[in-house]
């Protein structure tokens, strides 16, 4: 297929308010903790997959809906910057913005998200012909993507009939009822990212190996997030491991969207599956390097430094 887009994006994009320190747990009762820093970056698991994209190389797009105020221009300019085509971006002066507040711990994260316009992107608002020119499309925070998931399927057999591949990261559901017709999904998905305890909750398992080969069994790839443990890739029935890449740990935010970010780069390219996985593993890892998501996220020649002497 002809197609002068690597990846259109179709999910959220908001600012995230990371406030950094070793004790971020707020306390009512007008109790003031200070905190040692705080940033307003660009956030939502779609806009920064999207900046990680266009870094590794990619020709990257995002179809997203933000507010007509400063939090919409100052991520909207903010991933233009970052070399994403925002022309299908939508501007809705009726809802109020999404934001989202991160309290990044030294040992884990607390999320406090306002939906907001992050909710709001629907197939009314999606430009057809990006969705002709793009050679892959990928679906970012599934759960909070209400009023599109309904027509996902015909998206993505749309994609596909032309001969382009689809993928899905569902991100945390808030309901936590774990389906919300993503199982459908995945039998026309050819990419599923999710982190580990998403995974076990989609398959309804406790055990991630056991989660790995059920979606497996639905979707072409599934390539899960695990932390501190690395990362497992499911496909062809070979599962695939990585360790974890050491680093020096700021904040994890958007790590996991900088993992899809590389694997997605990698297996576009045509590597394999535990290849796309050793190098998504190694981006994840060195955006932790600094606050936000996108400040820190690496090039491919970066990267593929850093994965030499890696085992995939």
């Amino acid at each position: 297929m002809a197609a002068d887009l690597d990846l259109l994006v179709l999910g959220d994009a908001n600012p995230d308010l990371v406030l950094h320190g070793g004790d971020v747990v707020p306390a009512f009762g007008q109790a003031e903790h200070l905190v040692d820093d705080a940033r307003l970056t660009i956030g939502g698991s779609g806009a920064i997959l999207a900046c990680g994209a266009a870094k590794l190389g990619l020709r990257v797009a995002i179809a997203a809906v933000v507010g007509d105020d400063l939090f919409g221009g100052f991520v909207r300019d903010g991933l233009a910057e970052h070399g994403v085509d925002v022309t299908g971006m939508h501007v809705d002066a009726d809802t109020p913005p999404g934001v989202t507040v991160v309290l990044s711990g030294s040992d884990d994260r607390a999320i406090l998200t306002m939906p907001g316009t992050i909710a709001g992107l629907s197939m009314e608002r999606i430009d057809r012909a990006l969705l002709e020119r793009a050679r892959h499309v990928h679906v970012s925070s599934y759960f909070l993507q209400t009023p599109l998931t309904g027509s996902l399927s015909d998206v993505f057999l749309g994609v596909r009939g032309r001969g382009g591949t689809t993928s899905v990261d569902p991100n945390w559901d808030p309901s936590e009822r774990w389906d919300g017709g993503l199982l459908d999904l995945l039998a026309v998905t050819d990419v599923f990212l999710p982190n580990a305890m998403e995974a076990t909750r989609v398959a309804h398992t406790s055990d991630l190996d056991a989660a790995a080969r059920s979606l497996a069994e639905r979707a072409g790839v599934v390539a899960i997030k695990n932390g501190d443990r690395g990362a497992i890739a499911r496909s062809a029935g070979v599962t695939h491991r990585v360790e974890p890449l050491r680093t020096a740990l700021v904040d994890s935010t958007g790590a996991g969207d900088s993992f899809d970010a590389g694997f997605l780069a990698t297996w576009l390219d045509g590597a394999p599956v535990d290849r796309a996985l050793a190098l998504a593993n190694v981006c994840g890892a060195l955006s932790t390097r600094a606050m936000g998501g996108t400040t820190t996220q690496a090039t491919m020649d970066e990267a593929l430094a850093m994965l030499e002497g890696t085992p995939a």
